[in-house]
């Protein structure tokens, strides 16, 4: 274990500045702090901490270290001028790198602020390469973790998992200093060990020393944190009780919750408490668990009205046993089901794209978005789009979930999603199944919990699909390929939800700063491994509890003032406590079929732009209709004609936003999510334009509406004047209207990347000639070209 605290380091905290005064220019010896798993060393001198008269930095988090810092440094702001370059300190510390300037940006007039990281900060675990370069030499490189730089680089150049690019220029810095904060950033951001990353040293200094949480808040929990007015909790599914609640709320009275995996003695990849069918012992599922990969039994994800179960299994690798097995399982719960109705295997392998084809796809479109988006070859784009299959994958989730709905919602059978390991495919599947068939999901704190129970605990490999420790053979993005099929849906019922887009792309944000354990892990299993190990190397009392307890990413006001937070809600929601009316009576939602068919209108009854087509009905490769059991239907015709007449008539019907919703999947429905992928390119920045101008009228008319709710109220209840002027103040818009019949225009500060600022961000630079795409597509590909041959 790397122990940082036997260096002279400067540590941040404990309501000091981000960065300490002292002359500049002045050249006090610091230490650079080496990972290694022995005692640090001093490998390098940097220079002391200071500060930049008028630089905006993030507040400070306890034990955040500042590693190594640069003076005379350029920020590129444009890639055809340096008249809008910004002067200042670069500064890389454990948790991020820094740009502390005291120039005003230009071009700019709004940045949302996170309370983690300042306008120019990168989190460490964003950066997915470093590439260096020198102007008079003609070489570059890009820099891997422990390596050696042979050239003092004139240029920085950092590509983000976010699509960002940010660019610095060292013509006026100390060649010395810019090549040490170079090779810090490339050590720190590419850590070799789990308990390197920056939440272990902040969580452990929080148990050393408690007076330094981030804004004051503890680790752990599950507070929401959206409102202030919110107290309502995201359930973290790491006890009983939260699942126990869960079978409660969605009526599954044959099911029961399973302790058997309590301390993790059956399985490490599940969590210790999990549910099962009823009808199954405990010495039942020990015995069948050595059968499963992973030893990961069957797990009850979700529960139907009408009885059916939606349940996750990895393949049984026991091929003696498996029919056995396999029939015991099923049987089970078909038992668990009011109608004894039979069970239904989709088996996602054969199905679905598989990892390395979705992470394929994400390449290319990181590539196409990054790599001159919008050139004179603009008739091209939408061509090379779709050669990159990211949409067409989009289309095959809300597909196949589509039609797993069907079986639930139409023939009233339970599924069993079935994948080799039970932990990718099946997260995102299920997760969309449920998003499409329960409405609490489709609120934010239903939303947090739908990903605690479906990713969180049931051991999503967060930590090696996200990359954190850069071991790019076990990468893929598909938790941002749910955001993507939940934004879709989003998108085409926007009354539905009660989050908006930029909470989703926030979100993911999030899942790429290393202080929330949420996201850090491949299972819970693992962050009470790690961390326990952690505690007892740095003499921390752990008492009764189960590892070190992480910061959590759904407490919202670590990163955002409550103001900021509004800008989640979605003004077009129309939730329970504004039932729609029918027949001059208010309906609120109930869990029935019936009362999935009904109230408001918004969708188009055209079927041909809908999920249904003629084509889609035809015999095809991996077709649900091909794999249906011949006991559903009577003839290959009639399963196509019951599930085609299903959505037909779903179709034909309004919609009812607190019933089931179905996706759209027509080439013009689904669409590239902009805000996440494009909001960091300048050139693809709409002043005044975008679907933020929508929703900044929506939320005035929503706010109008609040208002004159409030006044009604308070006028029945004949309240005083001063309580009528305090509730009034209330509003849970980010935009709020001026006064009734608000006719107030587009704010100057708009655009299609609110609340995001493409400025100081490059997507359109090439370096000596070579295209952005060699350095997406790996460094393994660039160096074995270029950069071995220029290296001295």
């Amino acid at each position: 274990m790397c122990s940082r605290a036997a260096a002279p380091h400067h540590v941040i905290g404990e309501g000091k500045s981000l960065f300490t005064e002292a002359p500049l220019g002045s050249g006090a010896p610091g230490t650079f702090l080496s990972r290694c798993s022995g005692p640090c060393t001093s490998s390098s001198v940097f220079p002391p901490v200071r500060a930049v008269p008028g630089g905006r930095a993030a507040a400070a988090l306890g034990s955040e270290i500042v590693v190594n810092e640069v003076n005379f440094v350029r920020k590129c702001i444009a890639t055809d001028t340096s008249q809008y370059d910004l002067w200042g300190k670069l500064v890389c510390t454990n948790f991020k790198i820094s740009f502390i300037t005291d120039d005003p940006m230009p071009l700019q007039k709004f940045h949302y602020k996170n309370l983690l990281l300042g306008e120019h900060d990168v989190p460490l675990t964003c950066i997915e390469q470093i590439v260096t370069v020198n102007d008079a030499k003609r070489k570059q490189k890009v820099l891997g973790p422990n390596q050696k730089l042979k050239f003092n680089p004139t240029e920085l150049i950092i590509y983000c998992k976010d699509f960002r690019i940010v660019r610095f220029r060292f013509d006026e810095a100390g060649p010395e200093s810019a090549k040490k904060v170079c090779l810090a950033i490339a050590h720190y951001s590419q850590p070799t060990d789990l308990q390197l990353l920056f939440a272990f040293e902040y969580v452990g200094e929080i148990y050393h020393n408690p007076a330094k949480k981030v804004n004051g808040i503890d680790p752990g929990g599950g507070g929401s944190g959206i409102s202030s007015a919110s107290s309502q909790q995201t359930p973290l599914f790491e006890t009983y009780s939260d699942w126990d609640r869960e079978i409660k709320r969605t009526g599954a009275s044959e099911w029961r919750v399973c302790s058997v995996n309590e301390g993790y003695m059956i399985s490490t990849c599940l969590p210790e408490y999990f549910v099962v069918p009823s009808s199954l012992a405990d010495q039942d599922l020990k015995l069948y668990s050595y059968s499963f990969i992973g030893r990961r039994m069957p797990l009850w994800s979700w529960n139907h009205p009408n009885g059916s179960a939606l349940v996750r299994m990895a393949n049984i690798k026991d091929v003696l046993q498996q029919r056995r097995i396999d029939q015991r399982i099923c049987n089970a719960i078909t038992r668990s089901h009011p109608l004894r109705s039979d069970v239904y295997k989709s088996d996602l392998d054969k199905c679905l794209p598989n990892i390395q084809e979705i992470q394929a796809a994400h390449n290319k479109l990181k590539q196409l978005c990054v790599n001159d988006p919008f050139d004179d070859t603009e008739e091209k784009w939408l061509s090379s789009l779709e050669n990159t299959r990211w949409l067409e994958y989009i289309r095959a989730f809300l597909k196949h979930s589509a039609e797993l709905v069907y079986m639930m919602e139409c023939k009233h059978v339970s599924v069993v999603l079935q994948e080799e390991e039970g932990r990718d495919l099946s997260c995102l599947a299920a997760s969309l199944i449920q998003v499409m068939l329960d409405p609490y999901f489709r609120t934010i704190v239903g939303f947090q919990s739908l990903i605690q129970k479906e990713w969180v605990m049931a051991g999503y490999q967060f930590l090696d699909r996200c990359n954190h420790l850069k071991r790019s053979d076990k990468e893929s993005p598909l938790f941002l390929m749910f955001l993507d099929c939940v934004w879709q849906l989003l998108e085409q019922y926007p009354a539905a939800f009660e989050f908006s887009e930029v909470y989703l792309t926030i979100l993911y944000d999030s899942a790429r700063i290393s202080l929330f354990g949420t996201f850090l892990f491949n299972c819970p299993h693992q962050r009470v491994k790690e961390s326990t190990e952690f505690a007892i190397s740095k003499n921390i009392q752990l008492g009764d509890e189960k590892g070190l307890r992480f910061p959590c990413v759904w407490d919202w006001s670590l990163q955002f003032t409550s103001r900021d937070r509004l800008l989640f809600h979605n003004p077009l929601y129309v939730g329970k406590s504004t039932p729609s009316v029918h027949n001059g009576a208010p309906r609120t939602f109930k869990r029935s079929k019936k009362n999935y068919s009904s109230t408001l209108r918004g969708v188009p009854p055209a079927i041909k732009n809908g999920i249904i087509g003629e084509q889609e009905f035809l015999p095809r490769r991996n077709s649900l209709i091909l794999k249906l059991k011949p006991e559903f239907f009577h003839s290959a015709e009639g399963q196509s004609h019951s599930m085609e007449q299903y959505f037909r008539d779903w179709f034909a019907k309004p919609v009812d936003l607190h019933g089931v919703i179905l996706p759209h999947l027509s080439g013009t429905q689904i669409k590239l999510w902009k805000l996440c992928y494009f909001r960091w390119v300048p050139e693809a920045q709409i002043n005044h334009g975008g679907s933020i101008t929508a929703f900044h009228r929506a939320s005035l008319l929503a706010d109008e509406v609040d208002m004159l709710n409030r006044s009604l109220r308070q006028y029945k209840s004949n309240s005083s004047l001063q309580g009528h002027c305090s509730e009034l103040d209330q509003s849970r818009m980010y935009f709020r209207a001026n006064g009734l019949n608000d006719t107030s225009g587009t704010p100057d500060f708009l655009s299609s990347s609110f609340p995001f600022s493409p400025v100081g961000n490059l997507c359109r630079r090439s370096i000596l000639g070579t295209p952005l795409s060699k350095f997406l597509s790996g460094a393994k590909i660039w160096l074995s070209t270029e950069t071995l041959a220029n290296e001295d």
